[in-house]
């Protein structure tokens, strides 16, 4: 290492720690910026932005999230299939009764980086719909993200 040089932490030492965090009564955008936070490594001394320092995160209960106001009619979730006139759009109440884990995972992919590393990432992430999981094995520390 020459005098002038930063330190990059090396990807045999990093130790990727597993969390669960409960979303029952969280505000979506306040639960992701926190899990998009911890995946991405940013809470972390180590933290270096072109290397994938996060841990990974499973969230439970994803149907219990909240929006506030009259955002659960008013805010608008598209998709589009690729063909002509394929676009699909659902207001939250409804995506939030067909696929709620697709409520968190929008909103934690939309603040990661939109590249290959973002895609990465955000495979360290798992959201269910219920509170049962199946990483027990990764023994996961139960964390609440701050309101």
């Amino acid at each position: 290492m020459t005098l002038h040089q930063t330190p990059q932490p090396k990807v045999d030492t990093l130790e990727e720690q597993w969390y669960v965090i409960d979303a029952t009564g969280y505000r979506v955008g306040r639960l992701a910026t926190k899990i998009a936070e911890i995946i991405r490594g940013k809470n972390k001394p180590q933290f270096t932005p072109h290397m994938d320092t996060g841990d990974f995160v499973i969230v439970i209960n994803a149907e219990k999230v909240t929006l506030s106001g009259n955002k659960p009619n008013d805010k608008l979730y598209r998709r589009h299939s690729g063909r002509p006139g394929g676009m699909k759009v659902e207001t939250f109440n409804q995506l939030q009764q067909r696929i709620p884990e697709r409520i968190i995972e929008k909103a934690v992919k939309g603040m990661l980086p939109k590249n290959r590393l973002g895609r990465q990432i955000f495979q360290k992430l798992k959201v269910y719909s219920g509170p049962e999981h199946p990483h027990q094995a990764q023994k996961p520390i139960t964390i609440t993200p701050s309101n």
